[in-house]
């Protein structure tokens, strides 16, 4: 069949894709820590075997073993160097075994990556590595092209216009959903379907993550908007792991039943994911064979909401602390780190104190150092409460998949927070317990686009959540950061995600900060200088090996190493705070000033100085 028929083929016509590649190599003693797609080099008989078996069961599409062949994840398996020749060789092995009668579909999967805004990858870049993929693909003699299981609509984006530059073949864009039925970013079917129309995929659809009960309801949804084809292509229901292995228990005469369901409710592609084998597609074949499906044309009329566009509110009405940066008052912060225990009585009881020296918020750290603490959130909502002085929350990456992102922020706002600090957090392996794993399905930056959009009203997947956030956000930045160039490239792409103050790691050498506030002049956004009042030589020590992305200067360590007493150093260490204020006061928009082991006279005593200063 020729490359240019297929589209006008599908018109009147349902058409069987294959089942799944992976699950077919797993089944022959291919594990998972293998890189299925080097297999094209390695062992093309046996991807050629898998292929063959598919078109013995009925398929008219066969897709080549390349769903991971793109350059991130192909160096993580030490195959970078080998990008084309996989995805070519892919292409190759299935053209070869299809034939004439067979049509070849290039299978390209998400990047496995963050890509932005919810990662620092560019979207340019991203869009590269596309095309990387699709030009050995096309080279190699696809007919059509299938961009599968993405649950990023940004990202598929990108393939799409990447396979688009590179040829005029026939792009098939599908989306991955939850349970919920939406993609795993949320975005609903409707939403996504009308999307992936616009970008200008011939035929949109849903595939893996779950079984055909969940994509029959999604379908529903996407028939009544999509105005391209629908191709639907579930798993074999969701794995069980027995024994060690995973395994799909959805029989083949099951999803037969919804194959002819599928077709019934409009869907014009149909395959397998994850789970299904020759014996699910020559079952679903049969059931294709026994549905005489008959034009007709359905007229639906859709009852369009209004876009509703928010405009994020003023900042100096989000809250008491964010007023004050707006009207230019010099900040006075004080760093609170949560309990160990559910005692939460000393906390109240310093806050009081420190609300009576007229501090403007304290800083509440969300697991600093990744060490077993209240949370954060919980002690920020108690202070709120018991003694009216708005919390700084800091709240990281680290714990959180995207799901329980949504919903933090969400309850957050909810029970009154709004003052809130982006950072990605300190890895497990440094706190209590190493063997604890992270999840970073983000970083700062994809975060920082999370609060942001709902601050604008809508979800991460584009949905609009009614009346929008109002969160005061701020980031974390490094003035002393080694690799300057690159914190300076991260703290930008944090600016333009929509960071409005910034809060710095302490300060212990004014000549590097001074030169980092040079460099983000442009920037336009207000910074707060962390300050750190070292207790001792070995305090001093201690930040600046143990404690990421502090460096002391070899000046103060001298001062401290002078030190003989521990009067003398707490008396050299509050004199370093002081004129470190002094020095960057009119830079600055305020001063985080951290409680050495919880001890409240410490800040007491830096702020000290701020007030001679102001009366002045």
């Amino acid at each position: 069949m020729a490359r240019g028929e297929f589209l006008n083929y599908l018109k009147d016509n349902i058409v069987l894709f294959d089942g799944a590649i992976g699950t077919m190599l797993y089944s022959r003693g291919i594990y998972i820590n293998r890189c299925f797609d080097e297999l094209n080099l390695s062992r093309p008989e046996l991807v050629k075997e898998i292929h063959n078996k598919y078109i013995r069961a009925g398929s008219e599409v066969i897709e080549t073993n390349t769903f991971g062949a793109n350059r991130f994840k192909l160096n993580a398996h030490g195959f970078d160097e080998e990008i084309s020749s996989i995805n070519y060789q892919g292409a190759r092995i299935a053209r070869e075994e299809a034939g004439e009668d067979i049509w070849v579909a290039g299978s390209i999967g998400p990047l496995g990556i963050r890509i932005e805004p919810w990662g620092p990858t560019s979207v340019e870049e991203a869009r590269d590595v596309f095309k990387e993929q699709a030009k050995a693909l096309y080279d190699g003699g696809v007919d059509i092209f299938i961009l599968e299981t993405f649950y990023d609509l940004g990202e598929i984006q990108q393939a799409i216009i990447a396979v688009k530059e590179i040829c005029d073949l026939p792009v098939i864009a599908q989306m991955t959903i939850g349970d919920d039925g939406n993609s795993l970013y949320g975005t609903t079917p409707e939403h996504f379907a009308k999307r992936l129309s616009e970008w200008g995929s011939d035929v949109v659809g849903i595939n893996c993550s779950v079984g055909p009960q969940i994509m029959l309801i999604a379908l529903e949804k996407m028939v009544r908007v999509a105005d391209k084809p629908i191709s639907i292509q579930p798993n074999a229901g969701v794995p069980r792991n027995i024994e060690g292995r995973n395994i799909y228990l959805v029989s083949a005469e099951y999803m037969a039943e919804y194959t002819k369901r599928f077709i019934q409710t409009g869907a014009k592609i149909i395959g397998g994911c994850c789970g299904t084998t020759p014996e699910h597609i020559r079952a679903m074949r049969d059931a294709i064979q026994s549905v005489v499906p008959h034009k007709r044309e359905i007229k639906i009329k859709v009852t369009r909401k209004a876009e509703i566009e928010f405009k994020p509110t003023e900042i100096e009405k989000k809250s008491k602390f964010a007023l004050k940066i707006a009207e230019h008052k010099f900040i006075k912060t004080v760093e609170l780190v949560p309990p160990k225990g559910i005692d939460t009585s000393e906390a109240v009881s310093i806050t009081k104190l420190l609300k009576k020296k007229c501090i403007d918020a304290v800083n509440i750290p969300d697991g600093p150092r990744a060490l077993s603490r209240m949370g954060a959130i919980y002690l920020s909502k108690i202070i709120i409460d018991k003694v009216g002085v708005e919390p700084i929350l800091h709240y990281t990456c680290r714990d959180r998949n995207l799901l329980g992102i949504m919903s933090d922020l969400l309850g957050i706002h909810a029970i009154g927070i709004r003052n809130i600090l982006l950072i990605t957090g300190d890895p497990p392996k440094m706190g209590d317990y190493p063997d604890a794993t992270a999840v970073f399905d983000i970083d700062s930056i994809g975060l920082t686009n999370v609060v942001n959009s709902l601050n604008h009203g809508v979800d991460l997947g584009g949905n609009p959540i009614g009346q929008p956030t109002e969160y005061f956000i701020g980031v974390g930045v490094n003035p002393g950061a080694i690799d300057l160039d690159y914190e300076l490239r991260r703290f930008e792409w944090k600016v333009k995600a929509g960071a409005e103050f910034a809060i710095t790691q302490p300060v212990f050498d004014t000549e590097i900060f001074f030169n980092f506030l040079e460099k983000i002049k442009e920037m336009d956004i207000p910074i707060i200088a962390g300050i750190w009042p070292l207790v001792s030589l070995r305090n001093a020590e201690f930040m600046n090996n143990e404690v990421p992305g502090v460096k002391v200067s070899e000046y103060i360590m001298e001062k401290m190493r002078a030190t003989k007493t521990k009067s003398e150093a707490l008396k050299v260490g509050l004199n370093i705070a002081h004129e470190t204020i002094r020095q960057i006061y009119l830079k600055v928009a305020g001063v985080q000033v951290s409680m050495p082991f919880g001890n409240v006279d410490y800040p007491l005593k830096v702020l000290e100085v701020i007030s001679k200063m102001e009366n002045i």
